[in-house]
């Protein structure tokens, strides 16, 4: 049994009947009243995140979770194949797990968290930033905007990404994969 203390980013935890992974936490002291934990809280079986505040001291129940190296294969409609870099074996995980499915690219290597009791993929980690091509970009026009003007740009996974105007078909550029948003341009 772990406490509020111990809540971090990534943690897995026991909530409702269901395995929930924690997005997102802040530690809150007001001048008034007892100490407590926001938490945003993502369920690993159906995807969806849930608000929860927690009082201090709070006992939250953790699930003991090892991290493997696995390697992006290919997606076949909702599922996505991977193929862990060690022992080679290969496992098939549902779309909804992954955080941003349309920016992994083949041959990727992702972090999955693996349930040690029971054996289950719980989560995928991808890597903080990418290299992808774009492979459709509409022409940048000069002169018609003030600042910071943005245009849709296609990337060699599919996905559609907002990129500024001198960005052009062949160009590689860094996405951050929590945000899905434009980094840079990569020479």
């Amino acid at each position: 049994m772990a406490s509020t203390s111990d809540i971090r980013n990534g943690l897995c935890i026991k909530f409702n009947h269901d395995i929930y992974k924690i997005i997102e936490f802040l530690h809150v002291k007001p001048g008034k009243g007892p100490a407590f934990v926001r938490t945003k809280l993502r369920s690993l079986s159906n995807g969806k995140v849930l608000d929860n505040t927690f009082s201090a001291g709070h006992k939250i129940d953790e699930v003991r979770v090892e991290t493997h190296t696995y390697q992006f294969l290919y997606a076949e409609g909702d599922q996505f194949h991977f193929m862990n870099v060690e022992s080679f074996e290969q496992i098939t995980l549902d779309k909804k797990i992954l955080d941003n499915p349309g920016l992994l690219k083949e041959g990727t290597n992702v972090m999955v968290q693996v349930n040690t009791e029971t054996d289950l993929p719980l989560s995928v980690d991808m890597p903080a930033s990418i290299v992808l091509e774009v492979t459709y970009a509409e022409p940048g026009v000069k002169g018609n905007t003030a600042t910071n003007a943005t245009k849709s740009a296609t990337v060699e996974t599919g996905a559609s990404i907002n990129v500024p105007l001198f960005i052009n078909e062949g160009d590689k550029i860094k996405i951050d994969t929590a945000s899905g948003s434009y980094m840079e341009r990569v020479k």
